[in-house]
């Protein structure tokens, strides 16, 4: 069974896993209320670390819009004990590897070394994560390297038309609506100030969650970690409350204003661009992370749109030839959730192939899937999750998800027996709600004709 990681018995240290044929996995919280969770391999010799801060876009005002992500670049600039030259130069002489994600509601710094790096490893992130020096020089250069991160996200129709179709889905007047790097006007308008109370607000010890991956003994991490942080001076008082152990994550999103309705009749955004075809983004609001239904809805995509033999792919381009690149998707957050599909055609043909991927998922509402959809589905997703779990760096993600999104551990084997579940008629029934729920639809390309 799950265990919970959000009660008051989810206390000092968990054993989530007991090891022997399979992993070792546990848990700890250290003083100030800081969450370690590693899982123990010693088939591997390395190990992949990653710390993770309970912030992301989402978490910002209008105004201070992209801070999260700027703030994520800032902490490679420099501390008190390294300059950015140093930071870089750690990992690279150990053949190692290091980086950084902001997303809508986490960042995590993470890096990948031999086991008997970790140590290294371990330090040269802690030592970021508490002492960066967010000096208002390195903010003015990094500010324009970020300036041209967007404007090469925004050169590409697909990352310009998959932003766009997140911001009219999820609202784009709302905080989980709006892009996670910001705007060239708000990070132009970004000063040291923003960025250092955006730091003191959010990167303290009771937001901290440590998840390791590898060959390592947990009870040294644990005395490295709290030593480490103590150095990069955070206070890390004893007997923390129950209520600090977990920040609290819960966040109100308003509605998105956007009419459900059938797919060939939701009129196209359009972001004109001169190119020789049009990307197409095409979908709407679905199940949040934590529902029931997440298991169906793996299945759901992966026969709808999850592969070379999936629906979209056989029936739009292998059978009509009207695409080269056709798929489903969908992304869970805490409180919101989306599904959609994506196209690239020349403009004279996006009209059919719109009506064609909607009537993919007409067809599953209407007439359900075969036991043979079902049983190449999850042979492809299980699948699919064995090989992704034999990588460190996979795993130590799966860790972060689980503590600070789910709230509950599971095993692999457990998450598999609840994919086995899942039925044709769990499938049909999840069609019917998306096929009702289409409010958005961005197209990126020509003038329309």
């Amino acid at each position: 069974m799950p265990i919970d990681l959000t009660t008051d018995a989810a206390a000092r240290d968990q054993l989530l896993e007991p090891g022997g044929d399979g992993p070792l996995v546990r848990r700890t919280i250290l003083p100030g209320g800081v969450r370690l969770l590693t899982e123990t391999d010693r088939s591997v010799r390395s190990a992949t670390l990653g710390l993770w801060l309970p912030v992301g876009s989402r978490d910002e005002t209008p105004a201070h819009a992209g801070s999260t992500h700027a703030l994520e670049h800032l902490l490679f600039k420099g501390t008190a004990r390294r300059s950015a030259l140093d930071i870089a130069t750690a990992f690279d002489e150990v053949g190692g590897e290091s980086n950084a994600v902001t997303a809508k509601e986490h960042t995590v710094y993470h890096g990948r070394v031999r086991s008997a790096d970790l140590p290294l490893a371990l330090d040269v992130l802690t030592d970021m994560v508490t002492s960066s020096q967010l000096a208002p020089e390195a903010l003015e250069t990094e500010r324009e390297v970020i300036l041209e991160e967007l404007a090469m996200a925004q050169d590409d129709p697909t990352d310009s038309g998959y932003e766009e179709f997140l911001a009219q889905v999820l609202g784009p007047d709302t905080p989980m609506g709006r892009p996670v790097g910001g705007t060239l006007e708000t990070v132009s308008a970004l000063t040291d100030a923003d960025v250092r109370a955006h730091f003191a607000a959010h990167y303290r010890p009771q937001n901290l969650v440590v998840t390791a991956v590898g060959d390592l003994d947990h009870d040294e991490l644990a005395g490295r970690l709290a030593d480490r942080l103590a150095a990069g001076g955070w206070d890390l008082p004893e007997g923390v409350a129950p209520s600090e152990r977990r920040p609290a994550l819960e966040r109100s999103l308003p509605a998105a204003g956007a009419t459900p309705g059938p797919a060939s009749a939701v009129v196209p955004h359009r972001i004109v661009r001169p190119l020789e075809q049009t990307h197409i983004y095409l979908g709407g609001p679905s199940i949040c992370a934590s529902s029931e239904d997440r298991h169906t809805m793996n299945v759901l995509m992966a026969i709808l749109g999850g592969g070379m033999s999936s629906r979209l792919f056989q029936h739009i381009r292998e059978e009509r030839g009207l695409v080269y690149t056709v798929y489903s998707f969908s992304a869970a957050y805490r409180d919101a959730g989306l599904f959609g599909m994506y196209a690239a055609c020349r403009p004279a043909r996006a009209e059919q192939v719109v009506e064609l991927m909607g009537a993919e998922i007409e067809q599953m509402r209407d007439h359900g899937v075969t036991d043979e959809e079902m049983r190449r589905a999850l042979g492809q997703i299980t699948g699919a999750l064995a090989l992704g779990l034999e990588d460190t760096a996979s795993r130590m993600g799966r860790l972060g998800s689980l503590e600070l999104v789910q709230g509950r551990y599971s095993t692999v084997d457990e998450a598999l027996e609840k994919m086995a579940g899942v039925t044709a008629q769990d499938v049909r029934d999840l069609a019917a709600r998306l096929a009702g729920s289409f409010t958005t639809r961005v197209d990126v390309g020509p003038e329309a004709g």
